[in-house]
């Protein structure tokens, strides 16, 4: 989810370095506490833009959270006792994170990629909506809702998130997409403050994808979204 006020209209920019440098792409095994992956995200943006570590994707599923963005409502969440609660600096409001989402951490250097926030948002857009082309599913973007949306029998549902924050013209915090989670841990929830639509998974959509499916169509749209990329470890 990101901020409301960028007002984003079609995704589908590229965000390429003029140097070519590969990016470092990293997935962890297991489930990562929210707590240490958002410390390991910190200070590997300190070292970005200090110029002593490079640019990182670092995927990853965390265990069953809630996380409240700077513009969460209190009245958006409905059970504050399901799950643990963190306060985030991502934009946005709340959001679950659990089993079967693929985060994806995305700490990219924006001062070596032109300083567009908005093209860099409709970027990671684009990137999410490539992955999805791959699995066979049709993503979308709206003007007035935060997300990627697929259209279905009931209506629009949303099937990935985006919630990004930049420090030094650095990103981190980044995109969730649901692959196959438990649907109904959404429900202690207003996700992302939108009401009268749901949200999806890949394996409600009856698309053949697992995580490693997921992780390989994500890499292969990066690529064309951003640039190379090249297998690192996670930084924890």
């Amino acid at each position: 989810m990101l901020d409301r006020s960028l007002n984003l209209d079609a995704p589908g920019p590229q965000m390429l370095r003029p140097d070519a440098a590969a990016v470092g792409w990293a997935v962890s095994p297991g489930l990562i506490p929210y707590p240490a992956a958002e410390s390991a995200m910190e200070a590997r943006v300190e070292a970005i833009a200090e110029g002593r570590a490079g640019e990182l994707v670092w995927l990853l599923e965390h265990p069953p959270l809630y996380t409240a963005g700077v513009s969460a409502k209190p009245a958006d969440l409905l059970d504050a006792t399901r799950f643990p609660v963190f306060r985030s600096g991502r934009g946005g409001q709340f959001t679950y994170h659990g089993p079967g989402q693929r985060v994806a951490y995305v700490m990219l250097d924006l001062t070596r990629r032109g300083r567009d926030v908005r093209q860099f948002v409709r970027a990671l857009q684009g990137w999410i909506i490539g992955a999805l082309g791959e699995l066979g599913v049709e993503g979308q973007v709206r003007d007035d809702r935060v997300g990627v949306w697929v259209e279905g029998d009931t209506g629009e549902d949303k099937v990935a998130a985006i919630g990004v924050k930049l420090r030094r013209w650095v990103s981190f915090h980044g995109v969730s997409l649901n692959v196959a989670p438990d649907l109904s841990h959404f429900s202690g929830i207003v996700p992302c403050g939108v009401t009268g639509h749901g949200v999806t998974s890949l394996a409600e959509l009856g698309a053949t994808a697992d995580l490693a499916a997921a992780d390989a169509a994500l890499k292969h749209a990066f690529t064309r979204a951003f640039g190379p990329v090249a297998e690192a470890p996670p930084p924890i």
